[in-house]
């Protein structure tokens, strides 16, 4: 049985401390609620440090990626 598997479609983040833009496929799709309306982003571990870049996604956008 053959098995096919997706791979992520690559976004762009822009690493605020570093100030810098990088592309990656190593993300996870979060939802907050914020100012009472729910709020989809992706989150994606920084390529030169320990923290965490988000990006906002639309609910469209984030439906697909999931």
């Amino acid at each position: 049985m053959l098995k096919r598997i997706m791979a992520k479609e690559k976004l762009s983040f822009y690493d605020v401390r570093l100030k810098k833009k990088f592309s990656t496929d190593d993300y996870k799709i979060v939802k907050k609620k914020a100012k009472g309306k729910e709020r989809y982003f992706a989150v994606a571990k920084s390529t030169a440090g320990d923290h965490e870049c988000w990006r906002v996604l639309s609910k469209e956008q984030a439906e697909k990626l999931k």
